[in-house]
């Protein structure tokens, strides 16, 4: 990443300033907080989750689970075939779920908001392997992914310390207030779509996270992954939606994640929950349910369709892994009409730095 690096505003001395809070979220489009999250909590969810991986096969036999110690050998994301099966299992975990719902997050997430707040129950957890960077979260705005209304906030933490060097996240201050999306284009990188750095100044901030912090920002706050370039940590982080109550929310982020492109549902989730108070909680609130906005994933299909063509190595990867995960649909049908006609383009497991 060749940008500048500064550290984010701490906003601890104004966590009982509701007003301050939202000034500086107007200002800045995000707050830092240290420590809002109870270390111990997420050490113990920490603890389940790496647990899960560590059962599914991609932490190094015979370390200590919440070491993450990652076997490279495994590496894989969200689109790649392999993922779901470990990360389905960890998304059954009703510690996970809950965590979206503890009571420091949802009344800070009341002060930012000015009002009662929806907890999205799609909640996302990033697992995400060392030596993997083509594969990073690429610069975007996150309201492309979850829609709805612009004024729906991220708060995302890492499960564990993160370093810089794990790779957490870094936003661009100021950059909301475009108040518009950005074009977005595609991208290898976890999410697909990504806003190109020339479009945009280089004033970045980030830090070295400890269990705990959280990072809240605008769904129009322009950010980005830093690469986990460790040898061999996987780092965990919880990346959760808010936004009042009071308006639309878009019908597919009341669905599990990663359930637009693998089968997978609530009776799944929930089947062996031991309380019931969180199961479809958002039924009894009168939503007002908003449709998918298909442009977004649909320009970067033609744009990987159009750079596949030209030999990009990337755009081939992501095409290859499309046909894989899904052969009979229609966009894979496209993909491999595009690769018949290309010669020569290396093999999609080549693309791993």
């Amino acid at each position: 990443m060749n940008t500048r690096l500064n550290e984010f505003r701490v906003s601890n001395d104004a966590v009982d300033d509701a007003e301050e809070l939202r000034r500086r979220l107007d200002e800045e489009g995000y707050i830092f907080i240290k420590k809002l999250q109870d270390p111990d909590k997420l050490l113990a969810l920490r603890q389940d989750i790496m647990q899960v991986i560590s059962t599914g096969g991609w932490l190094i036999e015979g370390t200590d689970p919440m070491a993450g110690i990652a076997d490279v050998t495994k590496q894989c994301t969200e689109p790649d075939i392999e993922y779901p099966s470990v990360y389905h299992e960890m998304y059954k975990l009703e510690s996970f779920h809950r965590a979206g719902h503890w009571p420091e997050v949802m009344q800070m997430m009341e002060k930012v908001i000015g009002g009662p707040v929806l907890s999205h129950p799609q909640k996302i957890a990033r697992l995400w392997f060392p030596k993997y960077t083509a594969h990073t979260t690429p610069i975007h705005q996150d309201f492309v992914h979850f829609q709805g209304v612009y004024d729906t906030y991220t708060c995302w933490a890492p499960v564990g310390d993160c370093p810089a060097e794990l790779g957490g996240l870094a936003v661009l201050p100021g950059s909301h207030k475009i108040n518009a999306i950005h074009d977005h284009h595609f991208s290898l990188g976890a999410g697909g779509l990504a806003i190109y750095q020339e479009e945009l100044n280089d004033n970045w901030v980030t830090t070295d996270y400890e269990i705990g912090d959280s990072l809240i920002f605008h769904s129009l706050t322009v950010h980005q992954a830093l690469p986990n370039v460790t040898e061999d940590r996987l780092r965990v982080s919880l990346d959760n939606r808010y936004q009042s109550t009071r308006l639309p929310i878009a019908g597919h982020m009341l669905q599990p994640h990663l359930s637009g492109i693998y089968p997978f549902g609530w009776e799944e989730v929930y089947k062996d929950w031991t309380s019931t108070d969180l199961q479809y909680y958002w039924k009894d609130m009168d939503l007002e349910v908003l449709p998918t906005i298909e442009d977004f994933g649909a320009n970067g299909f033609a744009e990987a369709l159009e750079l596949a063509g030209q030999g990009d190595e990337h755009a081939i990867h992501h095409l290859k892994r499309l046909i894989k995960r899904d052969p009979e649909c229609e966009r894979a049908q496209r993909a491999g009409d595009v690769l018949k006609n290309q010669s020569g383009h290396p093999e999609a497991v080549a693309v791993n730095p």
